[in-house]
């Protein structure tokens, strides 16, 4: 590819764009749950393997760096907006320069790595937890109004060894949903000609 060729038009952005929305959405009815205590840890599972279809769509309209970079900048700010922190943010910009690199490493022809791809995104997530690790106090002053037994139910439920099981909970969900958005979306992936 010549430098003009890996330029992002105005087409690629508009798939960003249109992807990026499809997946918000789904992440945020998603955390709509996160207010039952139990499913709280559990969004580290339920969003990747949801996400997995349309973010496996989207892999077949991507064929120039700086696509998925985009997209996850995208949900760091809208994680930001939406009172989480510079966490977010801050992981969504390695995970996104991660599965950049992963997937163009596959030359973006490759079902394999486009897996892989959705594996190494889907760990943006846990930057959502890290305010929870990293300042409980602050964390839970935000949310006196779901009520004591809510906070002490979350306690429970996500001690610090939690940390890393979530972050790998996000990796590994991610290859599921992976594997799910690319059986289900067969035909895309032919026509785009990743194999």
């Amino acid at each position: 590819m010549n430098k003009n060729e890996n330029k992002l038009k105005g087409r690629d952005l508009i798939n960003v764009g249109i992807y990026s929305a499809i997946y918000f959405v789904i992440m945020m009815a998603v955390a709509m749950l996160g207010m039952i205590p139990i499913f709280l840890p559990l969004l580290s599972v339920i969003v990747p393997i949801l996400g997995g279809i349309p973010f496996m769509l989207f892999l077949t309209k991507v064929k120039k760096p700086g696509m998925l970079f985009l997209m996850a900048m995208i949900m760091g700010i809208m994680m930001l907006l939406t009172g989480m922190g510079p966490w977010p943010l801050a992981t969504c910009a390695v995970a996104g320069l991660l599965a950049e690199l992963v997937y163009r490493s596959g030359d973006y022809k490759s079902a394999k790595k486009a897996v892989l791809t959705h594996g190494v995104f889907s760990m943006w997530i846990w930057g959502n937890y890290l305010p929870l690790f990293t300042d409980y106090e602050g964390y839970f002053a935000q949310r006196q109004d779901y009520g004591q037994a809510y906070i002490d139910a979350v306690e429970k439920l996500m001690p610090l060894w939690m940390a890393p099981v979530l972050l790998v909970a996000c990796f590994v969900c991610g290859i599921l949903g992976g594997l799910l958005g690319r059986a289900l979306l067969k035909k895309h992936f032919a026509k785009a000609g990743i194999v």
